[in-house]
């Protein structure tokens, strides 16, 4: 078998199976670990998987600017949105960061739905204009364009003062046993505090996120204690379930 051939397979059985070991890998193709590993890193340097301890996951979407990513997948953004609403409890402190598809939540929010909203996301404050019963407050700090929304020692230090009752992750990567990442560090670290201010954390995610992997995690999956998704394999539903996650996996 050709290596371009053999690499093929290899992402073949990833879209089935979400993860590939290099063992099992070696086995199937009758080829040493170490022939698989250079398979793997080939494949991980051209953006294709992501290489873990022992095999590979799915990369995720690629990173692309917030601008294109908002007219990406509209409609199965607004279903999810939705489907979050009932998550959200009036008279209660909600952090929202940004993310396209939480963007589509703000907009689904009832006009007089009552709450403190706390963000970083500019576009989401601005879609926020018209619900007069929101207290709304924006955090500052440095504005990272690629996802809009403000990082940084100020933002960070902004979060160490106050206790949210839910946080609406918007969520690039996440798998079961890998966690929640992102592609840069920053972003990481401010997740990272919006998790650890606030009592729940629902993360809102189209199922291409799923059993994904960046390079910088935020934290393990079990820190959501909701996650909202659609047309989702059952098989990795049932892993998030194992994590005490209330999974709704809308069928779309």
């Amino acid at each position: 078998m050709l290596k371009e051939e053999r690499q093929q397979n290899i992402l073949n059985l990833l879209e089935k199976e979400n993860k590939v070991i290099a063992s099992n890998l070696s086995q199937l193709f009758n080829v040493s670990e170490d022939t698989i590993r250079r398979d793997l890193k080939e494949l991980d340097q051209k953006g294709l998987v992501r290489r873990v301890h022992s095999g590979a996951l799915k990369a995720g979407p690629p990173v692309t600017s917030f601008n294109y990513r908002q007219n990406i997948a509209s409609e199965i953004k607004d279903k999810l949105a939705k489907s979050a609403l009932s998550f959200l409890k009036e008279n209660s402190v909600i952090i929202i960061d940004g993310g396209t598809t939480n963007i589509h939540l703000a907009k689904n929010l009832p006009l007089d739905f009552n709450a403190t909203i706390i963000t970083n996301s500019p576009p989401l404050a601005v879609a926020l204009e018209q619900h007069n019963n929101i207290e709304l407050i924006m955090i500052g700090g440095i504005l990272y364009k690629e996802s809009m929304v403000s990082l940084g020692i100020d933002t960070y230090q902004f979060l160490q003062t106050i206790r949210a009752d839910m946080y609406v992750m918007g969520i690039y990567n996440i798998d079961p046993q890998i966690g929640i990442s992102v592609p840069t560090l920053t972003e990481a670290q401010i997740k990272r505090a919006m998790i650890e201010s606030s009592a729940d954390t629902m993360g809102l995610a189209t199922s291409d996120k799923l059993g994904t992997v960046s390079k910088n995690i935020i934290s393990s999956s079990d820190s959501l204690s909701y996650l909202i998704t659609e047309n989702a394999d059952n098989k990795i539903v049932k892993e998030f379930s194992k994590k005490n996650i209330t999974v709704i996996n809308n069928d779309m």
